[in-house]
């Protein structure tokens, strides 16, 4: 990607850099409807992008991320749930030393009074590098041998079938 000739700022994306070229041939004094044709967008498009240009600079064409909602716990409350967490879920209760998003939530709202939704527990974890483990669908225990063993021997002898009736039916 190219960087803008108006800025030295490599654009975020290509929507970005569409609204930067748009601006740079604005101010090389080319008209709306030809940098519309240009950029193939319309001419309306092209309008705000001026406005917004003329009101705010340059700065005003960036790609803004959205700021998102304010966290919720403080960067010392995330600190204390990391220690509460590494205390395993029987330590707080729980039965099973297994964390799940209904319980971090729960273990979020006693302790900080914080309400949480367990569904988005994950990102709050991933925030501080912790990842979420899908739990093992086969037992621990599991004897792959004694399986096999089963499906091989057990299972043909059960699964024969007696040997055909002489008599008739009498349906």
């Amino acid at each position: 990607m190219i960087a803008s000739m108006s800025t030295n700022r490599i654009p975020h994306d290509w929507e970005e850099g569409r609204r930067l070229r748009g601006w740079e041939l604005h101010q090389q004094g080319w008209s709306q409807t030809r940098i519309a044709e240009a950029l193939g967008v319309h001419q309306g498009t092209v309008s705000r992008w001026i406005a917004r240009g003329t009101a705010g600079g340059v700065e005003a064409l960036y790609t803004r991320s959205a700021p998102g909602a304010t966290a919720r716990l403080s960067d010392e409350q995330k600190q204390q749930l990391l220690a509460l967490l590494k205390q395993g879920a029987e330590a707080h209760g729980f039965l099973g030393d297994v964390w799940t998003q209904a319980r971090i939530a729960k273990l979020i709202k006693q302790h900080f009074g914080v309400t949480y939704h367990r569904d988005h527990i994950g990102r709050l974890l991933r925030s501080l590098g912790w990842s979420l483990q899908q739990p093992q669908h086969q037992a621990s225990q599991r004897d792959d041998d004694a399986i096999a063993r089963w499906r091989d021997q057990t299972w043909p002898e059960l699964k024969k079938r007696p040997a055909t009736k002489t008599a008739h039916s009498s349906l």
